[in-house]
Order: structure tokens, then C-alpha cells, then sequence
């Protein structure tokens, strides 16, 4: 079954529907879904959901838009959500100077100290990285060997991408990858083996073709899967199956059914 490796069901966007949505899954064939904190505020409502539903985990981390939240009192808080038994990565976490909400140098710090926090709880990374491919790449070379993890919702170079899969990383494949104007996300993936790939949403965002610019879900990762399937010359159901298992290796489930 599909396994969403990055959605974002917490959001605003979903609270006219949320369960409703969420207990459709199955019927769509979607599996497994890790839920993944953006703000420090999230931490508590995306443990919260992944407590109530049994097929959804958790990813636990401060976006970088997001760092001027952490101090040392927040980050040790941020510590004591790993205890629970649903949180299976350290996310998103990473370099956003697109926005520049926060200054380069606290949104570095901060990334720091939470690829730090992954390797001291052994748990893989979620990685956000946007207009920030260079000192991304740097601090990843520097700071995350041994770790292992997703580059989240993928932009950048081919040549770059099959250095992530060198060190070990997956790449995080969604809905740009449909788009017209996703060419240098085809090439990636037709780069790197499929046995690097993750399919994930970011949703309530970046929702497929036909449904790009309105609400993501993760149903339409088939979308995404049919046109990896394209790329590579294989079977949709195989792309399923494969990022699947991609998938539970990553966040290490591959002995849990749900």
C-alpha cells in the first residue's frame, strides 16, 4: 500500500474534514502515514493524532522558518516528545533561505543541534531544504555522517541527489514531479535507483497534476507514483511496493503491520 512519508495533516486546511479524510485512507489504498511538525506549537497536536490513528506516526522537529521558537528551556521539551513510542524521526528540520524568516546563522545552529539530537536518540531525519543547497550540503557532509534520512520534497541537482543517495539518504519524491515544469525532479529521478526513492505528499501542499494549486492529500500520491513509474519504465504497483518498503526501512517499521 502507499506510504506517505511527509504530510502535514494538522494543518488548518483539514479541520473541516480531517477524520473524515483520514478514514478513507485504506479505502484508497494508502497504508502508513508519517505526520511531521513545522512549528514548535505542532509538536503536541501531530503526537496527538498519531496516538489516535494506528496506521499514522510522528516526525518530531522545528522547521526552519520556524527555529526562533527554540531556546534551551523549548529544545529540552522538544527532547521528552521522543518518549513516545509513535515519534520515528527527527523532522523537518534543515535551511530555508527562500523565506529568510530567521537569520542564516540561527537557522545553521539549529540544524546543528537537531541532526546532534538524532544521532544521541538513533532515530533518521527528515531534511527541509530550500534555495540553501550549498551550506545544506555542507552541514549534512559535516555533521549528519553515520545518520540516515529523507531530503524532503527534493529541488535540486541530479549530481547532488546521487550524493544524498551516497551518504545514504533517500529522496523525497511528491507532486512537482508531475508538473510541466518539474524537469530537473524527472531527472533526478530517473538518476538515482528506485530503491532510494520515498513518495511522500507535503501535503495540505503541492498537490499532483490534475490537482495542482488546490489541497493536497495523500491519495493523490498515486499521481506521483504513476508518473515515477513512467520515468523508470516499470509497473505503477512496483514504484508502490518499492517506496514502501524504501519507506519502512527509512523509519524503520519494517517489522510493524498496520
Amino acid at each position: 500500500m502507499i506510504f506517505d512519508t511527509h504530510a502535514h495533516y494538522d494543518d488548518t486546511q483539514f479541520d473541516q474534514d480531517r477524520e473524515e479524510l483520514l478514514n478513507s485512507m485504506a479505502e484508497m489504498n494508502v497504508g502508513t502515514i508519517v505526520n511531521v511538525c513545522a512549528t514548535y506549537e505542532s509538536c503536541e497536536r501531530v503526537l496527538a493524532m498519531a496516538e489516535k490513528y494506528p496506521f499514522m506516526y510522528a516526525a518530531v522537529g522545528i522547521h526552519p522558518d520556524e527555529v526562533g521558537a527554540l531556546n534551551e528551556e523549548t529544545f529540552a521539551q522538544l527532547r521528552k516528545y521522543f518518549d513516545n513510542e509513535k515519534v520515528v524521526a527527527v523532522g523537518e528540520i534543515g535551511l530555508d533561505y527562500y523565506c529568510d524568516n530567521e537569520s542564516h546563522d540561527t537557522q545553521k545552529k539549529w540544524f546543528i543541534r537537531q541532526l546532534e539530537l538524532a544521532r544521541e536518540l538513533d532515530l533518521p531525519v527528515n531534511i527541509h531544504s530550500r534555495e540553501a543547497a550549498a551550506d545544506t550540503f555542507e552541514i549534512m557532509r559535516n555533521h549528519a555522517k553515520g545518520l540516515d534520512g529523507v531530503i524532503h520534497c527534493y529541488s535540486y541537482s541530479r549530481e547532488m541527489a546521487v550524493e544524498y543517495v551516497k551518504m545514504g539518504f533517500y529522496i523525497g519524491v511528491g507532486g512537482v514531479v508531475t508538473f510541466k515544469n518539474g524537469r530537473r525532479l524527472k531527472e533526478t529521478v530517473e538518476a538515482i535507483p528506485l530503491d532510494s526513492i520515498v513518495l511522500e505528499t507535503d501535503c495540505p501542499y503541492l498537490a499532483p497534476e490534475p490537482y495542482r494549486g488546490k489541497r493536497n492529500n495523500s491519495a493523490y500520491i498515486r499521481y506521483t507514483a504513476e508518473e515515477i513509474a513512467r520515468l523508470k519504465g516499470v509497473t505503477y504497483e512496483e514504484v508502490v511496493r518499492c517506496t514502501e518498503e524504501n519507506a519502512r526501512k527509512l523509519y524503520r517499521l519494517c517489522d510493524i503491520s498496520v
